[in-house]
């Protein structure tokens, strides 16, 4: 009797293709952005025939490098709203000043009842922050940035009020612009 090779392929021996085609879909292309989602929500709308399911998702994206930005989508799908979070996330990036790592001063974001205090940490403290605030202050870039967020923790009452907190961040230059002085005499 001839000993019978089994099939590689086939039901029940599903597995990778041994010799099917190989594709190269060229160099990989660096992201500009890293993504993060934040929170994903199921919302309901009630209508005649029953419920209506759609997702809402909550997307923060940063180069680490000082640019941040967040986006929110809703679709039926959750990878549908992940993605239009992430296209509306692009449209909204905004600057933030950095010294060694940290903020340059105290600030205070607050959107709706949402209040996130920021305040600068001396290098190797790392980042202490909960969640959504955690999010966006390490897709900024920062390493060493301490945060209290009071009032409502609302996900994304709290990313938009450390980004209200991060957008009214000023450095030592813009501060002696903005009072008609020289940088030595703001330090005193």
């Amino acid at each position: 009797m001839e000993q019978r090779k089994p099939r590689e392929n086939g039901p029940r021996r599903n597995g990778p293709r041994k010799n099917g085609p190989r594709r190269n879909n060229g160099p990989k292309v660096e992201k500009e952005f890293e993504e993060r989602v934040v929170t994903i929500n199921r919302v309901t709308k009630v209508v005649k025939g029953g419920r209506k399911f759609r997702f809402a998702a909550l997307v923060v994206i940063g180069d680490r490098k000082g640019r941040v930005g967040f986006g929110t989508g809703k679709a039926n799908e959750v990878p549908d709203a992940i993605r239009k979070a992430s296209e509306a996330a692009k449209r909204n990036v905004i600057n933030v000043p950095m010294v060694h790592g940290t903020i340059p001063h105290e600030v205070n974001g607050m959107f709706g009842s949402g209040n996130v205090f920021l305040r600068p940490a001396s290098q190797g403290t790392g980042i202490i922050a909960g969640g959504p605030v955690r999010a966006v202050v390490e897709l900024a870039g920062y390493s060493d940035i301490l945060s209290k967020s009071l009032g409502s923790r609302t996900p994304i009452n709290m990313v938009r009020a450390t980004m209200e907190g991060l957008a009214s961040l000023k450095t030592a230059k813009q501060v002696a612009e903005l009072r008609d002085k020289k940088i030595e005499e703001i330090y005193g």
